[in-house]
């Protein structure tokens, strides 16, 4: 029994991203609101033991200076980013002391305007102020380059999604490109049997039901989703084909619930099971089989079977050929791209004979996942 992990969907991560869209309107959206807020709580502060303009004056000048020196330091790093990256460096270094320095002589200088009858920049003052401006200015280039660092790795991210969402469907469309050739390798054989026979009827009749199966391949990606009802329908009508060869051995029976009709599914996820079951079912007894096919919506999870009355597993399932290559191993896989972890699938073999393989994938209505068209 080989069996693959299931778990609860995750929850998408949350971004911040939409608000990034618009770099240049959120840039000024935080400059804003960070100076506003700067303003509010300087405010708070300076009136703390009693209301007066003396006090007010200055922190609103502290915070348009503030904001303007940063709108030169954003213009600064920007062309910092773009050279060598210790030459950035020490310049960002530079220009931070710079204009802590200039931050922190302006400030000092209204400060005295405002509060002495003799204005001017003092030792004593300059140093009061310097270490606040540099806290402020420091925190503010920190956040500048945490953003841009953040903006550049969600970038990055998603290239790297691209990428992988390109070399998934580069290999689902290889593994469902895998089925066509055998079927179509089996089904011609049968045909060139029943032009040797002189059994041309029947040889038009399958040759036209070919064509109607091959139509509905080319027609849907390699990669797309289907309902259920599309995929029965499209086992119907591969059935329809093989039933032509094997006639009364072939018995084919289907359980859908109709509340599972419009959940989707890998195209093409059903045929190669069937296939298998006929290979090793139908074809090496006398008496045929009968190979059941089942769907059912058991919660908010699709649970499908497709069972035959064969001999069961045995030696020859493991044998290296074209048919056990792309058969079970290739449904796997798909499964495994498709839903990751968020799935089931089984096989088991009954000691008086028989053979059945259970899937169980998340019940959608949309294609949602890695293996969308």
């Amino acid at each position: 029994m080989a069996t693959s992990s299931l778990a609860a969907p995750s929850r998408p991560p949350l971004s911040a991203r939409p608000f990034f869209e618009n770099k240049a309107r959120a840039f000024w959206i935080l400059q804003a609101a960070g100076w506003s807020g700067y303003l509010v709580l300087r405010s708070v502060v300076a009136i703390s033991n009693g209301f007066s303009l003396e006090k007010i004056i200055p922190v609103i000048i502290e915070a348009i200076l503030g904001y303007c020196i940063t709108l030169l330091l954003s213009t600064l790093y920007g062309y910092y980013r773009r050279i060598p990256r210790i030459a950035g460096v020490f310049l960002t270094l530079a220009t931070l002391s710079a204009a802590t320095f200039l931050y922190a002589s302006l400030n000092a200088f209204s400060f005295s305007f405002i509060t002495t009858s003799t204005p001017g920049v003092s030792l004593i003052l300059l140093l009061g102020t310097l270490f606040l401006n540099l806290v402020v200015l420091a925190g503010w280039s920190a956040l500048y380059f945490a953003i841009n660092y953040y903006l550049i790795v969600e970038d990055q991210m998603d290239e790297m999604r691209a990428l992988e969402l390109q070399a998934s469907s580069a290999q689902l469309a290889m593994l469902r490109y895998q089925l066509n050739p055998h079927f179509l390798f089996n089904t011609l054989n049968s045909i060139s049997t029943l032009v040797l026979l002189k059994q041309t009827e029947r040889a038009n009749a399958m040759l036209s039901r070919l064509s109607s199966f091959l139509r509905y391949t080319l027609a849907n990606e390699p990669t797309a989703h289907v309902t259920v009802a599309q995929e029965v329908e499209t086992l119907k009508l591969y059935l329809e084909i093989e039933k032509m060869r094997f006639e009364e051995r072939l018995r084919p029976s289907f359980e859908i619930d109709p509340r599972a009709e419009r959940a989707r599914l890998p195209s093409l996820l059903l045929q190669p099971l069937v296939e298998n079951a006929i290979k090793y079912a139908v074809t090496p007894q006398e008496e045929g089989a009968e190979i059941a096919v089942s769907v059912r919506l058991a919660g908010q999870w699709v649970q499908i079977g497709v069972s035959d009355s064969g001999p069961g597993l045995h030696e020859v399932r493991h044998s290296p050929s074209l048919s056990t290559g792309v058969g079970l191993s290739n449904i796997r896989e798909r499964l495994a791209q498709a839903y990751g972890l968020h799935h089931r699938f089984e096989t088991r073999s009954a000691p008086a004979g028989g053979f059945s393989v259970h899937i169980e994938i998340p019940f959608q209505l949309e294609t949602v996942n890695r293996e969308a068209a």
